[in-house]
């Protein structure tokens, strides 16, 4: 056992679970490698039928900053989310998919980015894995900073990236799973004044699966436009922004590019 006990972390991670067996022990462990140890993380399942919840008990019988909370019936990840949120001890909140990892320095150079620039919010870079766990060629690169018009013309935040302080969500919870839930989100919290600070490394390794919401690209692209409806957008310009999405992702994923075994 730790000696994390009895402090309060510094960063809260919250990890929605469902039917996660094949992919959540590795992204856990990449939490554990990371270089900064004040956190706690933060693991909901939402209901799983699979052998997710004895993997994580592995987990949580060896380590006090893993918790283990289940959902009473199946809420979805919006919901999920928002409860991790509202059990977070931390003044930090990170977002991480169970089947996402992370690199070991991801959470100390958000922290040292959010010292230097003063900042709350704070995504990064990406690489790119199958469900294999095999490599892409290409990078997600991200800017320096973005503002709320910035990221209307493209999302480049994110979810599992990002490292936010918690004062920020209190007024704002993630909605609604039949759109892109998470980039509704970060317009809502820019759309504040806010500006959100990136780190141009590919600090988070993304898994590309055939059935996520991001692997059918004309369901990934109406549920854009509905993004830009639900934040107040009338239909010429919700349906404006959504092609610039769809511009801006051939261009990523053709960067992206094939396997390196490919």
């Amino acid at each position: 056992m730790n000696s994390f006990l009895n402090e309060k972390p510094l960063l809260s991670i919250v990890m929605p679970s469902y039917n996660s067996e094949e992919y959540i022990v590795e992204a856990i462990k990449s939490v554990i490698s990371q270089t900064i140890h004040s956190w706690e993380l933060i693991i909901i399942d939402d209901g799983s039928k699979d052998n997710t919840a004895s993997l994580v008990h592995e987990f949580t019988n060896k380590d006090n900053r893993i918790k283990f909370y289940t959902n009473k019936e199946n809420q979805g990840v919006s919901a999920t989310r928002n409860r991790g949120i509202s059990l977070a001890n931390g003044e930090w909140i990170a977002f991480l998919d169970s089947d996402d990892l992370w690199e070991k320095e991801k959470l100390e150079k958000q922290i040292e980015s959010a010292k230097k620039n003063k900042a709350m919010f704070i995504f990064t870079g990406s690489s790119y894995i199958n469900e294999s766990g095999i490599k892409y060629k290409g990078i997600f690169e991200v800017p320096e900073k973005v503002t709320y018009k910035q990221l209307r013309k493209q999302n480049v935040i994110s979810c599992s990236s990002v490292l936010i302080k918690k004062c920020l969500l209190k007024d704002i919870k993630m909605e609604r799973d039949d759109m892109h839930e998470d980039y509704a989100f970060w317009l809502r919290i820019l759309m504040t004044g806010h500006i959100a600070y990136g780190i141009n490394e590919p600090l988070l390794i993304y898994r590309i699966s055939r059935n996520s919401k991001s692997g059918n690209k004309l369901k990934t692209f109406t549920m854009t436009y509905q993004v830009f409806r639900f934040i107040g957008l009338n239909p010429i310009s919700s349906f404006y922004f959504m092609m610039n999405h769809v511009l801006g992702s051939i261009k990523k994923y053709k960067k992206i590019g094939q396997t390196i075994s490919g």
